[in-house]
């Protein structure tokens, strides 16, 4: 596999073709696609594995978003050259588009309560996506979907891929503000939002998991790679749930 280095038209292209960009003074980002797909965020997540794994000398650290692996490194140690070759001829050793996914990753099951007070615009998006209501939330609580990434709040994880019939769009206007734990849907996607803060995106349901942590050893709950199904619930159980701690009722296993 060829990578195209600092070629943004095969990217923008939309081929299924890794590219290498320069990032600033001290980074190098992999992207795997111009658009989110599933083998893109498969290749994205498998890459920046192998190169955690590789230990290559001067890596400061590695992250990824949807579709791409970052790389910072300490300049006084390596360089540009030195690593975008080493890039390369880790691209060129197999198929990351069809790579395995990490060892180490977790199925979560959150318990989420749908509709009414706790997704106001459950309605308006199963309306959106062509569902009645109920068939909304039979789609929505059976979906195992993949932490794609984390980003715009501190451990916030978008999810997906959903079935075809979630291509809807964001909303034209802000919601003033979701609470902490709102599930949102767009765009084939959900987000888990770790704190209160407007949205486009339509608030479908709610859980009690608090996905951020700052005095936790691990402050980040969810991780990429972490599968998530959002088991519905009643208001009344998730009440409960919430009492007994900050899992909010979630539990994981290790995917084997």
């Amino acid at each position: 596999m060829t990578p195209e280095t600092d070629d943004i038209s095969t990217a923008a292209a939309g081929a299924d073709r890794p590219t290498i960009r320069t990032v600033g003074v001290d980074g190098l980002l992999v992207s795997f696609g111009a658009r989110l797909s599933e083998p893109a965020n498969r290749a994205a997540l498998a890459f920046r594995d192998a190169v955690e794994a590789a230990g290559w000398d001067g890596v400061a650290e590695s992250s990824t978003s949807l579709v791409s692996t970052y790389l910072r490194f300490d300049p006084v140690h390596a360089d540009h050259e030195t690593l975008r070759a080493a890039l390369g001829d880790l691209l060129a050793a197999r198929d990351w588009y069809a790579a395995p996914l990490p060892d180490g990753r977790r199925f979560w099951r959150i318990p989420t309560v749908y509709g009414g007070d706790h997704g106001p615009l459950l309605d308006e998006a199963a309306a959106a996506a062509g569902l009645t209501p109920e068939a909304a939330i039979e789609s929505l609580s059976t979906s195992r979907v993949r932490v794609q990434t984390i980003g715009f709040a501190p451990g916030q994880p978008y999810l997906g891929e959903l079935d075809e019939a979630w291509d809807i769009p964001r909303q034209k206007a802000l919601t003033a503000r979701v609470p902490e734990g709102a599930l949102t849907v767009a765009i084939r996607q959900m987000v888990l939002f770790s704190v209160s803060t407007p949205t486009g995106w339509r608030h479908v349901g709610q859980t009690a998991l608090r996905l951020f942590r700052p005095d936790a050893d691990t402050p980040f709950v969810l991780r990429p790679g972490d599968e998530v199904l959002f088991d519905a619930v009643t208001p009344e159980e998730l009440d409960n749930m919430r009492q007994a701690g900050p899992d909010g009722g979630a539990t994981f296993e290790t995917i084997r």
